[in-house]
């Protein structure tokens, strides 16, 4: 089974029963899988494979590169799963995450999950494991969450499913209404906009922006996707060389429901008119329906692309996800992010990767093989 992995920046991990490994180097060198006899999956198997230890100054330098195999041992299909990697509690660089979307794991069936972390570690931390692997959630095919969710993993997992749900019926549609020739065209034309994204390098910055050029507003045009149920109202962004950012956000609830998360994608230009996607602007909410609420930012984006400053000239954006208060979500449709603009910069989902890709590896048999599956 092909999967494609997210490692994210993680704040906690989770204890239970565990299983020890050593590494090949070091006899200090040890790996705890905590998993509990009541989590719905169970550790089979770990290939540590290239994973080594270094020493860089006072801290250990954990390179990680392993590929688990964990069995489902529910009763449901697993469609993702999210976990935490801890070498150390407190300084920087200790934690991290993996999470899988895009899966389709029945009762009874394993299934890999690949580990490619670097992580630090003080060489004075004492004898225990170097590494520990736990669970922080698992998404099931009927949407149902497990875990404790530190890291907003029900959220995030959630997404991605509806997402894949989404994309495949986009593609099961072509192949209804086109045959195999026109998911052919489909498939190779979303191949071709992948390679086509330009490859950006974006950083975070903290607080007002730090080129030399002087900060200036630029007012954010924002697009109102169809069925969306924030509406952006106003925001002024500020923008100074190649650093931007968006001090302030004012939003409506449209809905009937009410509102505590949702994601703003932002779209950056440069003087040339090139639009790029430069990340999503994240918002905790309290928001009852036909309410205002202020999402604000303390960061600033700095971005370059192939190794040079991006001169921007522009802001725009739109409202790409959203978590109503009983935890259940909304994403835009195909049709709605059927605009030529945004078709051209905007990312494909993880499935739509995974399907790409299957294609590729396995041609178009298999591909129209795995759609009649769902």
């Amino acid at each position: 089974m092909s999967t494609r992995s997210r490692v994210l920046a993680i704040a906690a991990f989770a204890l239970g029963a565990t299983a020890a490994f050593g590494f090949e180097e070091g006899d200090f060198s040890t790996c705890r899988i905590n998993l509990s006899k009541d989590d719905p999956v169970a550790f089979v198997s770990a290939n540590w494979g290239d994973s080594k230890t270094s020493a860089r100054g006072g801290a250990m330098v954990l390179d990680l590169h392993t590929s688990l195999v964990l069995k489902n041992t529910g009763s449901r299909r697993i469609r993702g799963i999210t976990l935490l990697v801890t070498a150390q509690e407190v300084a920087p660089g200790g934690k991290a995450s993996v999470a899988v979307p895009s899966l389709d794991v029945a009762a009874g069936d394993t299934f890999p999950v690949r580990v490619d972390l670097r992580l630090l570690r003080p060489l004075t931390a004492g004898t225990g494991p170097l590494v520990e692997i736990g669970l922080d959630g698992v998404l099931f095919d009927d949407l149902a969450f497990y875990g404790p969710d530190k890291l907003g993993s029900r959220r995030s997992l959630t997404a991605w499913e509806l997402e894949a749900r989404r994309d495949r019926q986009y593609f099961k549609s072509i192949l209804a209404s086109k045959g195999t020739g026109g998911l052919q065209r489909e498939i190779v034309a979303s191949m071709n906009r992948q390679a086509a994204h330009p490859r950006l390098d974006v950083q975070l910055a903290r607080g007002r922006a730090s080129n030399l050029e002087l900060e200036h507003d630029v007012d954010v045009a924002f697009l109102q996707l169809a069925g969306v149920p924030v509406e952006v109202l106003r925001s002024v962004g500020r923008v100074s060389g190649n650093e931007a950012r968006l001090p302030r956000v004012e939003l409506r609830n449209q809905s009937d429901r009410a509102v505590r998360y949702l994601e703003i994608a932002m779209l950056v230009s440069d003087t040339q008119g090139h639009r790029v996607v430069a990340g999503a602007l994240p918002g905790n909410l309290d928001l009852a329906p036909g309410k205002t609420g202020v999402v604000q930012q303390h960061s600033s984006l700095r971005i370059n692309t192939g190794g040079t400053a991006m001169k921007i000239a522009g802001l725009s954006g739109f409202v790409s996800q959203v978590q109503f208060a009983d935890g259940s979500m909304w994403i835009p449709s195909r049709a709605a992010l059927d605009d030529p603009t945004l078709r051209q910069v905007l990312n494909v989902s993880p499935e739509e990767q995974r399907l790409t890709e299957l294609y590729r590896r396995r041609g178009l048999p298999a591909l129209v093989a795995e759609l009649n599956k769902f």
